[in-house]
């Protein structure tokens, strides 16, 4: 995940600020240092580098920082809210036109996932409940229009092309096809080139001429660092973006790009692809940004993406189960296969707090699968009823599912754990059951199932 590296510097500079209790200015100085060292080591701009370092320490080395009881929390207050306000105060949003439809022209180079990420934002209105359109603007790059015609069924989303004619005439039947039928989103999906130049432009010009989008929308790959910079720079230039897309930030990149584009080009970041499913979508939120980069998790934005894929009429029925005390494998089975929906193991536990401390190889993706082979192999009355499992049955359970009598003896022990806390909720409880209920279905998001290479701690 984008930022591991300047998260990890950052929380050891910090560990070391803790570690002195009182501070000097001295000591804030040397942190800074750190704290500019890191921002560099992570691409970010040095210009914005440099200006964030100022800003913080001016406001660190204050009196009533360096008196305060906790001054190091003070200084890491500090830098958060510097980091907020570097990528962003305000939860951007999309311009809207005052009457439908509105026209997204979406734009960038090749290769920054421009198309797939049309779709992606399709989807994401669409579920909002509104009827986007996607429109195949790019005729150069083979297979394009074909592409989004894939990723658009997949979303379940209309696409309009007219094959490899004139673009500009493509947007503006785009846009009157969307008036007639009722569409109030209408997406362009223009070309890229391999780099900028001035045949690219002066189509792009063209087509904002001829359409008047209400948000020119730059998607840049957060992988190529200040590259993406400086293509939005000159994209704003040439074109006059309203706002970045900011494709592939789960990637093993620096994240240095995120940090800067605002501070460089006055747009904003307002959304994030985090992955190669259409789910993996996002809006991009500053502060819960910072608080990840800071190791301190991001539940809000967790909560969300659980409430995306969790079915409410799913949910309710789990919650009459486990309240009358029907709850069995099939539904912990159901549990499993959501929270694979929700993104990988290792993206759910980044969103926690602390979540970064927790090694990788206590983050055994497989073994939800390795959960669900057994459950499966299990007999139906077996999942309906686990206790009549016998020291026979779990041979073959085991044999079946390709693992061990012990791997089997665990699943069995962590179930019965699980059916003691459901026999906490009852209809008794009244309201206080409900909130209950309401951590329960949130706490199934996140749970690992206890991974053998992290064994749960034992009851006091």
């Amino acid at each position: 995940m984008a930022f591991e590296g300047l998260s990890e510097k950052l929380n050891n500079v910090f560990k070391k600020l803790k570690s002195h209790g009182r501070l000097t200015e001295n000591d804030v100085k040397e942190a800074m240092r750190e704290v500019r060292l890191a921002l560099l080591e992570a691409d970010v701009s040095y210009k914005v580098v440099k200006d964030f370092v100022a800003k913080v320490t001016e406001k660190a080395v204050g009196e009533e920082v360096l008196s305060s009881l906790t001054p190091a929390q003070q200084v890491i207050k500090i830098v958060n809210d510097e980091l907020v306000a570097l990528m962003g105060n305000d939860n951007a949003r999309l311009n809207e036109a005052s009457k439908p439809p509105t026209i997204i022209m979406m734009c960038g180079l090749q290769g920054s996932g421009k198309t797939t990420h049309s779709a992606k934002l399709a989807k994401m209105l669409k579920d909002d409940g509104h009827r986007p359109m996607l429109a195949a603007c790019d005729i150069y790059r083979p297979a394009a229009i074909q592409q989004l015609q894939v990723v658009g069924e997949k979303a379940g989303v209309k696409v309009f092309e007219m094959g490899q004619i004139d673009p500009v005439i493509i947007a503006k039947q785009a846009v009157r096809y969307a008036k007639d039928y009722g569409h109030d989103y209408v997406i362009l999906d223009t070309a890229g080139r391999l780099h900028i130049d001035t045949e690219l432009m002066e189509e792009l010009q063209n087509i904002r001429t001829a359409t008047e989008p209400n948000e020119i929308m730059l998607v840049v790959d957060a992988m190529t660092g200040q590259d993406a910079v400086n293509v939005a720079k000159a994209f704003d230039d040439a074109l006059g973006i309203d706002s970045v897309l900011m494709s592939k930030l789960d990637s093993d990149t620096r994240g240095g790009a995120a940090l800067s584009v605002l501070a460089v080009t006055g747009k904003p970041i307002k959304f994030v692809g985090t992955g190669e499913k259409l789910d993996n979508f996002e809006l991009f939120h500053p502060s819960r940004m910072a608080s990840r980069i800071l190791g301190m998790g991001d539940v809000l934005s967790l909560i969300e993406r659980a409430e995306t894929v969790i079915d409410k009429k799913d949910a309710e029925k789990l919650t009459k189960k486990i309240t009358s005390e029907g709850f069995d494998m099939n539904d912990l089975l159901d549990q499993l296969k959501q929270i694979r929906k929700m993104g990988s193991l290792k993206s759910i536990v980044s969103m926690l707090p602390g979540g970064d401390k927790i090694p990788e190889d206590a983050l055994d993706e497989r073994y939800s699968y390795r959960l669900e082979a057994m459950i499966l192999s299990m007999t139906p009355a077996e999942r309906a009823k686990p206790s009549i499992i016998n020291p026979q049955r779990k041979r073959r359970i085991a044999a079946g599912s390709g693992t061990k009598v012990e791997d089997v003896n665990r699943l069995l022990k962590q179930f019965a754990e699980m059916q003691k806390l459901m026999k906490r909720f009852t209809p008794k409880n009244g309201k206080k059951n409900k909130a209950m209920m309401r951590q329960a279905r949130r706490a199934f998001a996140g749970m690992n199932f206890d991974n053998p290479n992290n064994p749960p701690a034992k009851k006091k």
